[in-house]
């Protein structure tokens, strides 16, 4: 019996990144993006139809081979417009003893908002362990911020945040 297949629309993976989050991280770029956000450091995400075809899988096979990894960070694009997919590579992830950290345009509470309309918001939300939350606004980049471009953008504590159903900030801010 052959095993089926979770889907990713992918833009490419870093094996091995230390500026997307604590630590030594693969990150997955997602292909696709709704925001548009000025001064974007991957336009080339933008399009739904770019990037090329993968799987929860295969990405994890990949992680699997670097004992150095200590998480994941989910980036884009978008994350949230592949929720369900992500979801299961995140839970994965954590099975593996890896932690997840996410970027995303929403802010924590847009998606709270949509957590009726759009329950794999929050089942997404709960198999991370961090998110960078907000667009990129390129009148408040900074370069001397840690794993975000912007000042306005935020690192929460995720579990915190669900848990208070409010945004927590993390000790990386």
């Amino acid at each position: 019996m052959s095993e089926t297949k979770t889907p990713l629309r992918l833009a490419g993976v870093v094996r091995e990144s230390i500026v997307d989050g604590p630590g030594i991280r693969m990150t997955v770029f997602v292909q696709g993006c709704p925001h548009h956000c000025k001064g974007c450091h991957n336009q080339h995400t933008w399009d739904f139809d770019g990037g090329y075809d993968s799987s929860v899988e295969r990405v994890l096979e990949e992680a699997a081979k670097d004992k150095l990894l200590c998480g994941v960070t989910l980036s884009g694009g978008e994350p949230f417009t592949q929720a369900k997919s992500l979801t299961v590579l995140a839970e994965r992830a954590h099975k593996m003893g890896l932690n997840v950290f996410c970027y995303t345009g929403y802010t924590f509470e847009q998606l709270q908002a949509q957590f009726e309309t759009h329950p794999e918001y929050r089942e997404l939300l709960k198999q991370c362990d961090w998110l960078v939350d907000g667009r990129f606004v390129e009148e408040e980049m900074s370069l001397m911020l840690h794993f975000r471009g912007s000042r306005n953008q935020r690192i929460l504590n995720v579990k915190e945040s669900l848990a208070q159903g409010k945004a927590v900030l993390s000790e990386y801010n």
